[in-house]
């Protein structure tokens, strides 16, 4: 029979499978269907340890991803650099201050942060698309067409995307979640980003993200104890990611906003239970 120590591996491989397929196919990275399973699995480890073995495959998770929608050309270079730069100083500060909180404290903050999310993405229609030739009333205009012909034009506030990429730097590394579960949304329902365009440039600013959370977690220390943990899983993700990324061809804008929320309502519940229970 096969020991333990494969069946271990064989696991992890299958969660990093999952995490990346379904984080890649709603641009959220997948750091909030893996954290959870994290602190369901390993309740003694503390958060800091659990956060960086997220981030580190969320950014392997959000690499991948992003080769993938940049062949399918729908990735907003221009803007996706300005965000990234924006979210790294956020990405520093909550990797630091992840390791001051005791673990039912995190729970509890992780699950309503995510049922928060739910709950706006059900009750939040999103903000029409401002097309234009040029800038209007100091929005910054964009057009991309994609490798299949289809045409995305959409104008948006570049100051609030860089406040908002700022804000979801630091969750992203305070929770090991990735940030993708909120700056998705934020860029499609605040900014006005045509949902596959979103998705695919939320997974460049991600990467960039997760990489800035992930050293400073490897600065402090906390990220070799979880080392081979993170390695099963990466081989996984890249798989993942790729699969992801081409299943998005095949699935509407909506259904991918509404499985978002559904995911987060279920986990976020799950996790604020064993806060409260704990």
């Amino acid at each position: 029979m096969f020991s333990p120590d494969l069946l271990h591996a064989f696991g992890f491989l299958m969660l990093g499978f999952v995490t990346g397929a379904y984080g890649t196919l709603i641009g959220a990275g997948g750091g909030f269907v893996l954290m959870p399973v994290l602190l369901l699995l390993y309740p003694h480890d503390s958060p800091a340890l659990l956060t960086s073995i997220s981030l580190a495959v969320v950014f392997v998770n959000a690499a991948s991803g992003t080769e993938a929608y940049a062949v399918m050309r729908r990735v907003d270079y221009k803007t996706g650099v300005v965000f990234a730069l924006a979210s790294v100083p956020g990405a520093v500060l909550g990797a630091l201050v992840t390791s001051f909180f005791p673990r039912n404290l995190f729970d509890i903050l992780f699950g309503v942060t995510l049922l928060a999310g739910a709950i706006f993405l059900f009750i939040r229609k999103a903000v029409p698309c401002i097309v234009s030739a040029e800038a209007i009333n100091g929005l910054t205009t964009r057009r991309i067409v994609d490798r299949f012909g289809d045409v995305y034009e959409y104008s948006f506030s570049m100051w609030k995307g860089v406040v908002l990429s700022v804000f979801v730097g630091f969750l992203s590394s305070f929770l090991g979640i990735g940030g993708g579960i909120i700056h998705v949304p934020a860029m499609v329902y605040l900014l006005g980003f045509p949902v596959h365009v979103a998705t695919a440039t939320s997974h460049f600013v991600l990467a960039v993200m997760a990489m800035a959370g992930t050293t400073m977690h490897i600065i402090t220390g906390e990220f070799v104890h979880g080392v081979h943990r993170t390695i099963y899983l990466a081989l996984g993700v890249i798989v993942g990611a790729q699969v992801g990324a081409h299943l998005s061809n095949r699935i509407r804008g909506p259904f991918i906003i509404r499985s978002l929320a559904l995911a987060l309502g279920f986990v976020g519940l799950r996790i604020l239970y064993t806060g409260i229970m704990g």
